[in-house]
């Protein structure tokens, strides 16, 4: 009993170091200019319109689901990289990686190739509360990664890439590809998709 209230003391300063991190990504967003939250003045749990404006704008979106895959793939990593670091260190460097991720994919740069190599041409960037809400989801991965058996994960990260794929058109995979070396065969298909 000593043993795991010993265990949770010593990892208490390395999450509150995590949520430092995350206050610090939310800090340098806001002098990037980027808005607190949805400019249409209200704020949703959910938001499930793709072409839409107010897409990555709100708490929770199909986006969302990326993040996690997010948490899943940093738990690996860290676990190939540095095993012998503990869960709670590891914790605080996938923290630190999601939230450079949101500086960087909120600057002009990312937001103005996705706009150019994706379907996605009316994509101006996350709210800082989306933003913050994908890290929250990355932290959500990361722990199922860590407490679940590794082929439920790895299920449940196929599972989510084929309901997007099925349902927008679009998905971690997909979203890295077009990124990196668009296909103009798979921008008009994920164009064609519905609303």
């Amino acid at each position: 009993m000593a043993l795991g209230h010993s265990r949770r003391k010593t990892a208490l300063p390395l999450y509150g170091l995590a949520l430092v991190i995350v206050l610090g990504a939310a800090g340098v967003e806001y002098a990037m200019g980027r808005v607190p939250m949805c400019a249409c003045g209200t704020i949703k749990l959910w938001h499930g319109v793709v072409k839409s404006s107010e897409n990555s704008q709100h708490l929770i979106d199909w986006y969302t689901f990326t993040h996690i895959i997010h948490g899943y793939l940093f738990y690996l990593l860290l676990w190939l990289a540095v095993p012998h670091w503990s869960i709670p260190q590891r914790f605080v460097a996938a923290v630190a990686l999601e939230s450079l991720w949101e500086v960087l994919e909120n600057s002009s740069f990312i937001i103005d190739r996705y706009r150019t190599a994706t379907f996605s041409f009316d994509y101006y960037g996350d709210s800082i509360l989306n933003s913050m809400s994908d890290i929250a989801a990355m932290a959500i991965g990361f722990i199922l990664a860590a407490r679940l058996p590794v082929a439920v994960v790895v299920l449940l990260g196929i599972a989510s890439e084929a309901l997007m794929a099925y349902t927008i058109r679009d998905n971690l995979f997909l979203n890295i590809v077009m990124l990196i070396h668009p296909i103009d065969a798979i921008k008009a298909w994920q164009e064609a998709a519905p609303g």
